[in-house]
Formats: C-alpha cells, structure tokens, sequence
C-alpha cells in the first residue's frame, strides 16, 4: 500500500512541478543553447529498479572538449550543479515511472558489474532525483560510505523517511553542500571495492 501511494505522491508532484516550473525550464534551456550551443539535455543510459536500463535526462553542464570534469564544467554549468538545477528534467523520469522523487541516485551502467552483494541491494529500490546519500553529502562522500547509506535506505525504506529526506534535501540545495568531492570536481569513478581482510 506504501508503495502505491509514494508513486501517486511523485506522479502529482512531478506533474505539479513540472508545470510550475516550466518558465525556469525554457530559460535554462536557452540559457545553455546561447551559452554552450546543443544539445541542451544531457542523456545518458542508468541501470533503474533491478537494474533495468533507462535514459536518464538532465540539463547539459559541460562541454565537449576537454576530458577532464573540472576543464569541461562552465560557469553556467557549475551553476546548475550547485543549485541542482540541472537535475530538474528527471522530473520527466519520475512522472515516467523511471525513477522517484526519494531514492538510491542511479549510477553508471558499467558500475554493475564491480557492485558486491551487499552494495547490488541499493537497485532493489527505485532510483531517485534525491536519497539518504544526497542528504549527508552528495558528492562529497566516498564510495563506500555512500553504498551503505543507499542499503540502509533500502532496508529502512517509509513515507515518513522520504518526507524527512525531501525536507533536508531543500535544506542541503538551499546550502549548497557536498556538491563537489574534495579533489574531483563531480565524483572519482568507482574502481569496486577492495578486497576485505581474512
């Protein structure tokens, strides 16, 4: 019953937001195609529940042209990150039924293969625009801290808890906190986890 209500709740505040927001959409849309030129979306394929694909849009915030994240991120896509602008057209995903408004963020695909058993669990639960993670860091928390936080979320899962994280997550957004990792300008790829000790 849980469930079915959290997905009416994101499809009415996807829905809602959607056409609340539409003129701050049109804007940074032309804002990054005057800026940057297209495309203005960034798409890109997410492994979703279970680890099914799907394509996951945001707001462009990089160029094409240099390699690493920091020589690739403009002024007005670092912008978009710290106020997590660019990550309004999931709301297109929500009201899809590809992710949720609260939920584990959905990574690379190729990070599938290098999950352990435990950190596979975070794909038992709809990916999300914001989760646990999001709301004690963001990018700012390593790997493996973060893995946890998305398992615990799994396992400790309510309506309750997704209002509680909703709540933060304006709080954090409105701080502007744990956009960036403390030597990366977005996050360092997962490598997999190292082996524990016998």
């Amino acid at each position: 019953m849980q469930r079915a209500i959290k997905r009416v709740c994101d499809v009415a505040a996807a829905g809602v937001l959607l056409v609340i927001l539409l003129p701050v959409l049109v804007a940074i849309a032309a804002a990054i195609y005057f800026i940057m030129g297209g495309p203005v979306l960034f798409r890109q394929t997410r492994p979703g529940l279970h680890g099914v694909p799907f394509t996951l849009v945001k707001f462009r915030t990089m160029q094409e042209a240099f390699a690493a994240d920091a020589g690739r991120l403009t002024p007005l896509g670092r912008f978009l990150r710290s106020s997590s602008l660019d990550e309004l057209p999931q709301l297109w995903n929500v009201l899809s039924g590809e992710m949720s408004l609260v939920g584990p963020r959905p990574l690379l695909l190729k990070y599938l293969l290098l999950y352990n058993p435990i950190q596979r669990r975070r794909l038992e639960a709809t990916p999300g625009i914001t989760g646990w993670a999001q709301i004690h860091g963001r990018n700012a928390v390593d790997w493996e801290p973060r893995f946890r936080l998305d398992v615990w979320y799994v396992d400790h899962w309510s309506l309750g808890l997704d209002f509680r994280i909703l709540c933060r997550t304006l709080l954090s957004v409105l701080g502007r906190r744990g956009i960036t990792h403390t030597e990366h300008a977005s996050m360092p790829e997962f490598q997999g986890s190292a082996p524990e000790n016998p």
